[in-house]
């Protein structure tokens, strides 16, 4: 499955990939890897997710869901969840309402997560 298969009959999902992996591909790339769950961006550990919350939940806040893993934890009120689940990680969850939502302050987010989760392979770089 492509991260296009994934997100078909999701203009929203569509447009809001094409806006992370322009992002990540700034940032010096990232392998993708897609399950049936989510689509993930790594380097040397994954680093960003993009799923679908309609898997999950019955009733979702938004269609698309960017999770951010970095090594701290962001005070922005954008998230909707921020959780701790190792000591070094911080996952922090942002409903995503429109493409426009994948700003320059996400795309911050994005280089800062990319950084942290070591260097680019460049035979797999997304692209």
């Amino acid at each position: 499955m492509t991260p296009e298969d994934f997100f078909a009959g999701s203009p929203l999902g569509l447009a809001t990939l094409d806006r992370v992996t322009a992002a990540i591909d700034a940032a010096g790339g990232a392998t993708v890897r897609v399950t049936p769950s989510q689509v993930a961006f790594r380097r040397r550990r994954g680093f960003a997710y993009l799923w679908r919350p309609g898997q999950y939940l019955r009733h979702p806040g938004a269609d698309v869901v960017l999770s951010v893993v970095l090594d701290r934890r962001d005070p922005s009120p954008r998230w909707k969840e921020v959780v701790h689940p190792a000591p070094a990680h911080w996952m922090h969850h942002l409903e995503v309402r429109t493409p426009a939502d994948i700003d320059g302050e996400v795309t911050g987010w994005l280089r800062e997560a990319a950084a942290l989760a070591g260097p680019s392979r460049g035979e797999d770089e997304v692209s």
